[in-house]
């Protein structure tokens, strides 16, 4: 049996430098506050505490920018000198916040320019000043005042560039500079990410700081990182070991006598251990320094429950006593951790399982343009749904996410963006062990983190002409081992602290055969049994045949989930379907599965919130709904079901929070109610549900979900819910439009009627505020369908209809199912004046996709393209021919949305009768909307 212990070392002296200095941005910290009663010995330390005038100045400078995008491919002069087709912007931008939204393929993947005037005070003149971004994707040429600054690759790393040779001043007067920014997320084959099941945006997406030190100051060239780095080597419940490393520069053209201080202060800003360091360095000269703190008796430990930080202020002063000239502030969490590949995780010498959710860095209208306070109130999100475990996929995120995770307790993976493919060769390789050295450095001294990870899903799909059997894909699975193998090795020197990660999917003898199982130190599986493949019980069964085996390789379940379209509900829920009740019943199963299993020591849903992918098709387009949140941050059924089983105090929650407007048939031709299904989750025994006040009795709760079957009438329905025995119960208002069973009843009157055919699922459109029901065959009184069929994709993924992008609607979900062959739709309507609106998707003749990785079953098949077809077919209601030929070529487009609108008179109880007469191929229907006028 393997286990990992978490034991922490220091960066090495030697570290590699770049050409384009790195530096770190964290800004001043105000002097600790004192306590009179303290002992003699913190006493003393006061005694050399540094002063709050610490000299570094760190300021964002995100406003007043000009943007212009660049097709003409303008030099740096040329843009430079270009004063037309700029736009005022205000920092963090992308320029795809809208086309990765809209109905045209593709979204802008080209160069960008952004410029900016500055105006450098004077006093910064014997300053050394850094220009430095926290993220912009994802090449950048930076300049200044038309001198070239530095270049970075990668859209998700901060880089910062040293701009004072290019400031110009003149005497006390302030220097001006023209920031001038080349920017471009095209694809490059040596720049992951390649492809990936998210977007790409463009733009300089996070906040931008200028940064002013003093001559002598930390090392600012060292991967963006603080160049401090916290260690903490030894942590036990008795004693603690703190340790602080970095590396001094002197740039000016003396040597200084310096001497370096660092103290652990408490939650209250009171020293708790000191240690100094006397250096004399040469002009031109950096010096590492290594101080190892007086042990720390009876620490604080940092627990999700109680993520109490400590932090250690670093700064360096002119001999013993002189003036302070930099500082650095870094949090300090002290805990110990292990990964066991029996028992699962334990921290501080406790087992805990890791539960918690991806997450991608985008949200509705912005793209990845973030202010901070959104990207924090993620972490909240996912902190009051009770999780302990954030991956922060597919890349480093704003640095606003790990400070967020210290501060409220959630532990952390995080890694580069190695995803879906790599590219085989020298420059690849070595941008990929680049960005782990950024990705580590810049969050060392974050205590949150727990795992350095490196790929994902990079055996997804084989280049083309590789096979796993043929010698030139045997020979490409030696090279991504190699890669492997490197950024392992990498991160293990780096920071031997933390646990190194690779993550998978669920194609295990693959894996195996290129010999990555093995190279990690833990082991990340993204599992989709019941979704993209298979039934449930793949995914026990994929979990058991790991620990049988892989014995001694602990492992994560890095991604789980089924897509859940908040307006789409099933009564008989079926795989693929997109209903949050599929997703519900996923949800379940998986989370029970694991928790019957302590190998498994944690997982992570994919994904936190719905997140865009400007490629996906499907009812919600160019958005991966698989998630606990939608886009806007509203909570899913799915949020609910881990809020119940693991929050600690009580809970108790009525479920599909978005199905408020509902609609359904009478249960018989003199009934006023329709039976619907109606989950609440809690974390107590039994609730009891009341609908109006009148008592539906108390269920138990089975694995923290207590189900209902409630007789909604016409109107409000209010329900009520209550958990015996302790204060809490929950309201949910509910209205409901009543179907009658027979049209023509009196007591219950025909108003209105919204058929998705092909369909078994209600689409609930709260704008218009109409529900859309499924089909149902035609029986006298009623309404119905008249033979025919549901269209169905080839393959076996989805139930019934396509998962392509309808063009021209938002209503994607009822175009993209039909029934096909139909002969009739009959409604039995009394007599009156109505409207119909007939609705049309051409799905058959669509022209194929492309296939994209993650849609496949794990065999690497592509889905057949769908058989063309020569459609000629007419539609009249109540005999009169209303579309002569609807099927016409310029009438119905591939995948274009086309609606009709017809009203028609219902005389001598003849009701509504529509034909459709196929003269060739087979006439069809995707939805029909009946509304009585008078």
């Amino acid at each position: 049996m393997m286990k990992i212990i978490a034991k922490t070392d220091t960066i090495g002296s030697d570290a590699p430098l770049r050409v384009s200095a790195l530096n770190n941005d964290v800004q001043a910290t105000p002097a600790p506050r004192r306590e009179v009663s303290r002992l003699y010995l913190v006493l003393a330390f006061l005694l050399l505490a540094v002063p709050a005038t610490a000299q570094r100045l760190t300021q964002s400078i995100n406003s007043n920018w000009l943007f212009r995008k660049d097709e003409a491919g303008l030099t740096a002069a040329q843009a430079s000198a270009t004063a037309a087709g700029w736009e005022r912007i205000s920092l963090p931008h992308t320029w795809n916040a809208a086309d990765v939204l809209d109905d045209e393929p593709g979204y802008y993947r080209g160069v960008g320019w952004y410029r900016k005037a500055l105006a450098v005070p004077a006093d910064w003149q014997r300053r050394r000043v850094f220009l430095r971004f926290e993220g912009a994707n994802q090449e950048a040429e930076v300049y200044v005042n038309g001198q070239l600054a530095g270049r970075h690759a990668g859209g998700y790393a901060a880089f910062s560039f040293p701009i004072s040779q290019w400031l110009k001043f003149s005497g006390n007067e302030p220097a001006t500079a023209e920031i001038l920014v080349k920017l471009t997320n095209r694809y490059n084959p040596d720049i992951p990410p390649l492809t990936a099941d998210f977007t790409f945006y463009g733009g300089i997406y996070r906040d931008v700081y200028l940064v002013a030190a003093e001559p002598v100051h930390f090392d600012l060239d060292n991967y963006a990182s603080a160049g401090v780095f916290v260690s903490t080597p030894a942590v036990s419940v008795e004693a603690a070991d703190v340790v602080v490393t970095g590396a001094l520069v002197n740039e000016s053209a003396t040597n200084r006598k310096l001497t370096v201080i660092s103290q652990l202060l408490d939650r209250a800003g009171l020293a708790v251990a000191r240690q100094q360091t006397s250096l004399t360095l040469k002009p031109g000269q950096k010096q590492a320094f290594r101080q190892a703190l007086p042990k720390l008796a009876r620490p604080h430990l940092w627990t999700p429950d109680d993520p109490y930080l400590y932090r250690v202020v670093t700064a360096v002063r002119e001999g013993k006593t002189g003036a302070p000239l930099d500082e650095v502030s870094s949090p300090v969490g002290l805990r110990w951790f292990r990964f066991d590949a029996n028992e699962g995780f334990f921290l501080n010498g406790q087992h805990l399982k890791l539960i918690g959710t991806n997450r991608h860095q985008d949200f509705p209208g912005l793209g990845n343009a973030l202010p901070d306070a959104l990207a924090e109130r993620d972490v909240l999100l996912l902190k009051q749904m009770g999780g302990n475990f954030l991956r922060v996929s597919h890349y480093p995120q704003d640095p606003a996410v790990l400070a967020a995770c210290d501060r409220l307790g959630i532990l952390a993976s995080v890694e580069i963006p190695v995803v879906n493919a790599i590219t085989d060769s020298p420059a690849f390789f070595q941008n990929c062990l680049t960005m782990q050295t950024e990705m580590i450095r810049q969050g060392y001294n974050h205590p949150s983190v727990i795992i350095w990870a490196y790929m994902n899903e990079v055996l997804l799909r084989l280049p083309t002409g590789l096979k796993r059997d043929n010698d030139a894909g045997r020979a490409y699975l030696g090279r991504v081992r190699a890669l492997a193998q490197r950024l392992d090795s990498l991160s293990r020197r780096e920071d031997p602290g933390r646990a190194t990660m690779l993550v998978c999917h669920g194609d295990f003898g693959l894996y195996q055969q290129a010999g990555l199982l093995t190279i990690p130190q833990v082991l990340g599986w993204n599992l989709y049994a019941g979704w993209y493949s298979g039934d449930f019980s793949g995914f026990p069964a994929f979990l058991d045949r790991h620990h049988k085996e892989l014995p001694s390789q602990p492992l994560l379940v890095t991604e789980y989930g089924a897509d859940s379209d908040e307006r789409l509900h099933a009564l008989q829920p079926r795989r693929f379907d997109k209903t949050t009740e599929y997703a519900n019943r996923y949800h379940e199963f998986y989370l029970r599965a694991m928790l019957e299993r302590a190998f498994v020591a944690g997982s992570a849903v994919w994904n936190l919130a719905e997140f865009n992918s400007e490629t996906r098709q499907e009812a919600v387009p160019h958005v991966n709904n698989k998630s606990l949140l939608t886009g806007d941050r509203r909570p899913k059924d799915a949020y609910l079901l881990y809020q119940a089983h693991l929050l600690k105090t009580p809970f108790l929650r009525i479920g599909s929070r978005a199905w408020t407007l509902r609609a359904g048939p009478a249960a018989g031709p003199d009934s006023l109610f329709c039976r619907q299904p109606v989950d609440v989750y809690t974390n107590q025994p039994a609730v009891r549900l009341l609908l109006n006040g009148r008592d539906l009795g108390t269920r138990p709760a089975a694995f923290g979900v207590a189900r209902f079957s409630v007789p909604f009438g016409p109107g409000p329905n209010q329900l009520r819910a209550q958990a015996a025995g302790q204060p809490i119960e929950d309201l949910a208002d509910i209205e409901f439009q009543l179907i009658p069973t027979n049209l023509s009843s009196a007591q219950l009157p025909f108003t209105e009627l919204n058929v998705s055919l092909g369909d078994e699922r209600f689409f609930t459109d709260e704008k218009l505020h109409q529900v859309w029901v499924p089909e149902q065959e035609y029986r006298p009184g009623g309404w119905g369908y008249v033979g025919g069929h549901p269209y169905k994709m080839a393959g076996d993924r989805l139930p019934y209809g396509s998962d392509r992008n309808i063009l021209g609607t938002d209503y994607d979900a009822v175009y993209e199912t039909q029934r096909l062959g139909l002969n009739q739709f009959r409604l039995d309507v009394p007599d009156g004046d109505y409207e119909i609106t007939l609705h049309f998707a051409e799905l058959e003749t669509a022209p194929p996709a492309e296939q994209l990785a993650y849609n496949l079953a794990g065999s690497g098949s592509t889905p057949a393209a769908p058989t063309a077809q020569t459609r000629d077919f007419t539609v009249s209601v109540n005999g009169l021919a209303v579309l002569p030929n609807p099927s016409s070529v310029a009438a119905l487009l591939p995948l274009q949305a086309v609606s009709y609108k017809v009203p028609v008179s219902v005389r001598d109880g003849q009701g509504i009768v529509i034909d459709f007469k196929a003269r060739m191929g087979e006439a069809f229907l995707n939805g029909i909307q009946v509304k009585k006028v008078f």
